[in-house]
C-alpha cells in the first residue's frame, strides 16, 4: 500500500482541529471515514500518529512522530495553495505582461500616465515597453510582436486602429522671451530668432522648414537634436526657440512658455494592435488606459492653446 492524498488530507486535518470530529466538520465528511483513513495511513507507515485513551477518537494527541510528518506535510499544502491561487489568478488573468510599443517621444510622454493608470486596474500584470523609431515601430507592429502600439501612423500592416490624439506642433520658448508675450505665433515672428531644429531628416524638421521658406523667414539655426526631449531642454537652457510636437512640450512645460502656431503642422497619435496575434485578456483594460489618459492630455493641450 502507498499513502494517498485523502489520507494526508484527512491527517492534516485532525492535526489542525484537534478532534475526529472537527476534522470530519472541516472536511464535509463523517466521523467513521475520518477514523478509517487513519487507520490505513497508520497501516502503511507501520506506527502509531496520535495516543488514544481507551481506544477512543475524540481526543487526540499527536506523536513526536505525528509532529514531525506535520512540518512535511504543511509544506507541501502551502506549495498547493500556491499552486491554487496562481491557478485562480490565471483564471481571472490579473497576472501576465503586455507588450507595448511606441515612439520615443510618447515613451516620455503621455505613456507613463497611461502606465500609472494601468498599474491602479491591473496591480499584479507588468508592461514591457518597447521605445522605437519609425519605421521599425511599424514593421514590429506589422510583424504582430507587440499586444499594442502607439504609431503617427494610420494603420500598419495586419493591424487594426484608431486615433488617439490629433492636434498640432507647438512654438516653445525659454521662459521670459519677448515672443511669450504674443499669443499666437505666426512664421514672420521667428525672423532672425535662433532656432532648435529637429534632425534634417525628421518629416517635421522637413513641413516646417517648407513652412518658413514659403513664408520668406530666414531662421538662425542654432542646435539640432533628433529627440523632442531635447529640443525642449535646448530651448528652456536658452539656445533658442523651437516648433516640437505639443505631448513632449507638456510633459517637459517647466520652465518653458507654450504657444500655438498658427500655421498648421499636423501632429496625430494612433493607438494600434495586431489583428493576428492572439489577444492578451489585459489588452483591453491597457487599450481603455490609454484612450482614458489620451483624452486628459487633449484636454490639456485644449485648455492651455486654446483661445
Amino acid at each position: 500500500m502507498t499513502l494517498t492524498h485523502r489520507q494526508v488530507e484527512v491527517f492534516r486535518a485532525v492535526m489542525l482541529a484537534g478532534q475526529v470530529t472537527r476534522a470530519a466538520d472541516m472536511l464535509h465528511t463523517s466521523q467513521p471515514t475520518i477514523s478509517r483513513e487513519l487507520a490505513r495511513l497508520e497501516q502503511v507507515l507501520g506506527y502509531a500518529l496520535f495516543e488514544r485513551t481507551s481506544g477512543r477518537l475524540g481526543r487526540m494527541r499527536p506523536t513526536a512522530r505525528a509532529l514531525a510528518l506535520l512540518e512535511e506535510v504543511e509544506a507541501s499544502f502551502v506549495g498547493l495553495e500556491r499552486i491554487s491561487a496562481h491557478a485562480a489568478s490565471l483564471a481571472r488573468f490579473s497576472q501576465g505582461r503586455l507588450s507595448l510599443a511606441c515612439l520615443p517621444a510618447l515613451a516620455q510622454a503621455l505613456v507613463p500616465d497611461a502606465l500609472a493608470r494601468f498599474a491602479g486596474q491591473a496591480p499584479e500584470a507588468s508592461v514591457g515597453l518597447a521605445p522605437l523609431d519609425s519605421p521599425q515601430l511599424e514593421a514590429a507592429l506589422t510583424a504582430q510582436r507587440h499586444d499594442l502600439g502607439l504609431t503617427e501612423v494610420a494603420a500598419p500592416e495586419a493591424c487594426g486602429h484608431q486615433p488617439l490624439i490629433r492636434t498640432q506642433e507647438v512654438a516653445v520658448l525659454p521662459a521670459g522671451h519677448a515672443l511669450a508675450q504674443r499669443r499666437v505665433l505666426a512664421p514672420a515672428d521667428f525672423e532672425g530668432l535662433p532656432f532648435v531644429s529637429l534632425s534634417p531628416a525628421d518629416p517635421y524638421r522637413q513641413r516646417m522648414d517648407e513652412v518658413f521658406e514659403s513664408a520668406g523667414v530666414q531662421r538662425r539655426l542654432q542646435v539640432e537634436s533628433a529627440s523632442a526631449a531635447s529640443v525642449c531642454a535646448l530651448v528652456r537652457a536658452g539656445l533658442g526657440v523651437a516648433l516640437v510636437n505639443p505631448l513632449t512640450a507638456l510633459a517637459m512645460a517647466d520652465g518653458l512658455v507654450l504657444r500655438p502656431f498658427v500655421v498648421p503642422i499636423a501632429f496625430e497619435v494612433h493607438l494600434v494592435w495586431p489583428q493576428w496575434r492572439v489577444e492578451h485578456p489585459l489588452r483591453p483594460v491597457l487599450m481603455a488606459a490609454l484612450q482614458h489618459t489620451a483624452h486628459d492630455w487633449q484636454q490639456r493641450l485644449d485648455e492651455l492653446l486654446g483661445p
